[in-house]
């Protein structure tokens, strides 16, 4: 397993070199959910209410994730940038605190879904038809949440040590895991949507025993200690959950926006509009996954360099990020309107709901290249440990734009002489245009100006 050096690399290699496992690693992780869907959606007979139904449970798995998040993206840069001044004490100590949060956080989410899992899944607009697949899938999918939440939350401080490879090598084991059991579940034995479930878990459990033995190891520099991880570091606790709730909250309001389209679709449309959402969802995650991996892949050497601080290699990380995040997002906003049709035969063939999703997967997908700036700015702010910026723009986005116009467009599209469901899909290309060059603006006038300069926003 081959180490990348933070200290003495060339950015480029050291961003390629973290970014590129850092994508295969995501678009594996990715597969978990998708080929869950790809399958459930061909279930015979019952493929669309089944798909809409495990589209109702998005919202708590992504909530799942949305903690996972929390700790690992704050404790990943905090690690970094300990790393890049020569403690690796310090960082070993915000890597155990975290794991400790992990742990805790999993075990309330965990008791708190399964106690109102009715409710929330009803809240989210579930029918009488749709709300047996969703608490079939939910029941066994809560099972696993400690799995999943390690599987993603602890990988960030295996490649915050440069072992990319071995962070991917992770997922990788839960993917390939995923798809063969997925199959066999669902269709061999019969089990629908809980089998899909059931592999998933399985799968999860995987990964998770990796990266825990991988970090239990000689291999590792920084090793998971049981006495550290009973007596968390407090102070250290505060600033990890501080830094990271950017990443919460990113997660929490993609949560809110799918809930509250749900909910909008189930009043103005039915359980079609909710599976075409939950496909389109589906195809916006896969391209979004190379975004987020060449972001998230460059932020340990963006932290390690401004904690080593190098102002002209954390200028030249965040240049190459964004750079290549832009030239990425150009290309699929490309390929996505060319081709609309082909992408959602990857979750259906039921040639009624490829017809009505294709004009609804154009108003969704109009300004997807925005969101390149959005992820550039924001990860930017994350990995120098701007928490306030982080923070502000995560919720700026979804929250004050993405919410108020998915409830207020379908009210004001038919006066304009389009459909309330349209207004609904239109909400998010709007908002990705107003928040994402928002913060990058921002980012640009309050970061890279000054590190042009050599100084360094703390």
């Amino acid at each position: 397993m081959k180490q990348i050096d933070f200290e003495s690399g060339n950015i480029k290699q050291n961003i390629f070199f973290s970014a590129v496992p850092m994508l295969a690693a995501q678009l594996l992780h990715l597969l978990y959910n998708i080929v869950d869907r790809i399958f459930i959606g061909r279930i015979p007979g019952e493929g669309a209410d089944a798909l809409a139904g495990v589209g109702l449970c998005f919202p708590v798995v992504i909530m799942i994730l949305a903690f996972a998040g929390m700790y690992g993206s704050g404790g990943g840069p905090l690690c970094s940038m300990e790393l890049g001044r020569e403690d690796p004490e310090k960082a070993e100590r915000i890597m155990n605190t975290s794991f400790s949060l992990l742990l805790g956080t999993s075990i309330l989410v965990t008791a708190a879904g399964f106690l109102f899992m009715k409710p929330m899944l009803l809240l989210f607009g579930a029918s009488e038809v749709t709300l047996r697949y969703a608490v079939d899938y939910l029941s066994i999918y809560l099972l696993g949440t400690v799995f999943a939440m390690i599987a993603s939350g602890i990988t960030p401080f295996i490649n915050a040590q440069g072992f990319t490879s071995t962070g991917m090598m992770s997922v990788f084991i839960g993917a390939i895991t995923n798809m063969i059991l997925d199959p066999v579940f669902i269709f061999a034995m019969g089990l629908g949507v809980r089998g899909a479930a059931i592999a998933t878990v399985i799968s999860q459990g995987l990964s998770a025993a990796f990266c825990l033995r991988f970090l239990t190891s000689e291999k590792a520099d920084l090793r998971i200690r049981r006495s550290q991880v009973l007596h968390p570091d407090r102070a250290l606790s505060g600033k990890i959950i501080w830094l990271g709730f950017s990443m919460f909250i990113t997660h929490f309001t993609n949560s809110l926006v799918t809930i509250v389209c749900n909910r909008m679709l189930s009043i103005y449309g039915g359980d079609l509009y909710i599976s075409i959402y939950a496909i389109l969802s589906s195809v916006r995650q896969v391209f979004d996954v190379p975004t987020g991996a060449i972001t998230e892949g460059s932020s340990p050497v963006v932290s390690y360099n401004y904690g080593a601080r190098r102002s002209e290699k954390t200028r030249e990380s965040i240049r190459l990020m964004c750079l290549a995040a832009f030239v990425y997002s150009l290309t699929a906003w490309g390929l996505i309107s060319l081709f609309p049709s082909a992408f959602i035969r990857i979750f259906t063939s039921d040639t009624h709901v490829i017809a009505t999703a294709v004009p609804l997967l154009h108003i969704y997908f109009f300004a997807f290249v925005f969101q390149a700036l959005q992820y550039g700015g924001q990860t930017t702010f994350r990995s120098l440990g701007m928490k306030n910026h982080a923070i502000f723009f995560s919720l700026f986005r979804k929250v004050i734009i993405v919410v108020p116009l998915t409830i207020l467009f379908p009210k004001l599209f038919p006066l304009l002489g389009a459909s309330p469901i349209q207004g609904i899909f239109a909400a998010e290309p709007v908002s990705n245009v107003i928040g994402g060059t928002a913060c990058f603006t921002t980012m640009y006038i309050l970061i890279y100006r000054k590190l042009r300069k050599g100084l360094f926003p703390d």
